[in-house]
This record gives structure tokens, sequence and C-alpha cells, in this order.
């Protein structure tokens, strides 16, 4: 049997789905409890909760979980964690609870009941203290920070029971893979080394690049992407995974590459989010993350490296899987091939890079993308779906 990472912080994935067998009852019992509606993020926390992601987890943070993962990244036990994971509500709603009550999860938006929460903790905290220590900056302009500065007064810590997964197994029955799932079929495969790649876009020739390194050190790459809310203007999950799969079955070899999604929603905190995804890929029994250039980055707000860099500031145990580090990749025309910032020695002029603007941009206008940028088969879809928006 193939010896995988161990889950982070446990001996086992903790997934905090109720049974099937229970869900019905413990809906019934859930309709007459308070209900505590929850923002995107949030929802997206509570899925990932559901399935054991962010293992070894059992709700939302209270206080000094909180508190230690800002300051410290550490939780109260001492374990690591660099990301709070937190649940936010008005005061009207927390100044009717008290430790001890129980309050149904809903979602603020379809109104469904997602969990039921035993609430262990109600405090305020300092807004701009976690923006600093997390986002490393307090600019509302940040979409992390901005959804930090919208949250409610009052934060609730808590267990949670998960009850549902909302449309996800129905929505992509072949690619949305739990932990314990993605652990059985790294087992069935006989791979100990998998190496998760993290994207929510289409695979462009660089990212290819980068999996395809993966690949030479280890047993096989996790194409691993976001399913949970984007930004505006990014392509459809959708659409992203006939790209990708396109790519996959013309371009790598057969049982190299394992393409899933996961329900998280990005949080754009750039090095503390690359530790994070780390560490969920941990639970999911990857052995290291693909790093690249501005991991989880947005804007101008990190360095193109500082995600490289912060792996090494942590200290000895925190963390198993590990980051293959990668500097920025790209086609050379002197090189003739795919290189990387550490491999080529020949200038700008001679490597074909476009950014992901001028890629839409260029698919929306029907343009011609250079096949040393992206694949054929991957344009064509592409532009299907551009075509379609028109």
């Amino acid at each position: 049997m193939a010896n995988l990472v161990p889950p982070h912080g446990a001996d086992a994935v903790q997934p905090l789905l109720v049974p099937e067998a229970d869900r019905a009852r413990l809906l019934e019992h859930a309709e007459n409890l308070p209900r505590v509606p929850l923002t995107t993020r949030e929802v997206s926390d509570v899925f990932m909760l559901g399935m054991g992601a962010y293992t070894p987890l059992t709700g939302f943070m209270g206080k000094n979980d909180w508190q230690g993962v800002c300051l410290d990244m550490k939780l109260a036990s001492g374990v690591f964690w660099p990301i709070p994971v937190t649940l936010s509500t008005d005061n009207e709603i927390s100044s009717a609870l008290a430790i001890g009550d129980e309050v149904a999860l809903c979602d603020g938006e379809s109104a469904e009941i997602l969990a039921i929460m035993t609430v262990e903790d109600i405090y305020e905290i300092d807004k701009n203290l976690e923006c600093e220590s997390v986002y490393r900056t307090t600019d509302p302009a940040h979409p992390g920070v901005q959804k930090v500065l919208e949250q409610g007064p009052v934060n609730l810590g808590g267990s949670v029971q998960v009850l549902s997964e909302g449309e996800y197994p129905e929505k992509y029955p072949d690619l949305y893979l739990r932990p314990q799932e993605s652990r059985a079929l790294f087992e069935e495969k006989g791979w100990t080394r998998v190496a998760a790649f993290q994207t929510r876009n289409p695979m462009h020739r660089s990212h290819e690049h980068l999996a395809k390194i993966a690949i030479e050190v280890t047993d096989g790459v996790f194409i691993h992407q976001v399913l949970g809310k984007l930004k505006k203007g990014d392509i459809p999950a959708e659409v992203r995974t006939e790209a990708i799969q396109a790519m996959i079955d013309n371009y790598f070899v057969k049982d190299t590459v394992v393409q899933a999604g996961y329900p998280i929603e990005m949080r754009y905190a750039g090095p503390r989010e690359a530790l994070f995804h780390a560490l969920i890929r941990q639970n999911f029994g990857c052995s290291h993350l693909i790093v690249g250039r501005d991991h989880a980055g947005v804007g101008d707000y990190y360095g193109p490296f500082d995600a490289h860099n912060i792996f090494d500031e942590l200290w000895e145990g925190a963390l198993v899987t590990r980051p293959l580090k990668i500097d920025i990749t790209f086609y050379c025309k002197k090189c003739y091939g795919m290189a990387t910032g550490k491999t080529c020695p020949h200038g700008s002029e001679d490597q074909i890079s476009i950014s992901g603007t001028e890629q839409r941009e260029m698919l929306s206008n029907d343009a011609d993308i250079p096949p040393e940028f992206s694949r054929p088969e991957v344009v064509t879809i592409l532009k299907k779906y551009y075509a379609s928006l028109k």
C-alpha cells in the first residue's frame, strides 16, 4: 500500500459531513434553531470543513485560535495554521446567543441550511490586525482585505456538523474528489510522491511545463482547481475542465496526471495562501505543492517570489507537504523550447509570454494565439466559449 503523507495535525482525515442516514433528522432539528446567514467565503469554508480538507479543525475558530493564527501562524494547540477560518455575524444575532447554544448556518444567498454549529465563543476581532498579518496590507482594494472589512462586528466560534455539500457533487461528478477519495486513488495508482498544481485558470504551456517538471521528480501530478466563487472575468469551471482535459489527453503520458476540483474560495493572500494551499493538499495526500511566480497573489501586493520564501520561515515539523519552487516559465525562441528564469539566459524579447488580461482580449477578439503560448486544442475550446458570450 502506498505510504502517503499523513493528514495535517491528525492521524486520519476528519470530515465533518454527518452520515447521510442522520441528515434528515438533523435538518429537521436545525429548522427550529436560530439562523446565521453565511457569506460566500463562509459557505465555501463549511464545504471544506465537511469534506475534511481543513483537518484538524472541528469548526470555525474561537478568539484564541484566530489570534494565534494571525500573529504566529499557530492554533492555540500549537498546530501550524496560516489563514483564519472564521464566521462573522451582526450584533442583533450575536446578542441573542449564549455559549452552548446551537445555531443553523445558512447560505446567505439561497437560505439553504448547510450546518449546525454549537457556539463555543463569541468575540470581536481587530480587522486591521488580521489584514496586516494575513494580507500584508489594509488596502480595501485588495479582494481579501475587502472581505475582512465587510465582515460583521462579531465572530462566532464553535464546532460544526455539516449537513450539505451544496451542488458540487452533482454538478462536478467526475471532478469533485474529497480528501479520503484522492488518497484512495493515489494508493490505487501506487503513488507516494504527489505534486499538487493549484489553478483557477485554464492551463497554457507555462503551466504545462510546471506540471511536467513536477512529474520528473514525483509519481504524478494532481491538477486541483478552484470550484468556489471566482473573480469577474474568470472562466467557468466547466470550460476550464474541458480545456485542461484536452491538454492532458494530448500532451501528457497516460496515468501521470489526475484532474480534480475543490470548493474553496480564493482569498488572494499570496504567501500565506501558498502555505494554506500546501496544508490543504497535505490532507488530500499530496507530498508537494507546485509554487510558481506570485502564487495566489493579486495586483502588486506581493513580490514575485514571496510565496517561495515564506516556506523557509516555517519551524521544523510545521508542515509535511513541501513546495516545489519553480521560476517564471515561458517559451524561448532562442532556446527553441519551454524554459524558466533559471534555465534561460536570453532576454525578454526572445520570450513568448502573454498576460491573462492580454489572452482574454485576444480570445474575445478571436485573435490568433501562438502555439508556443497555448496548445491549439485548448485555444479552440476557449475561443468557442468566448464566442458564446457575444
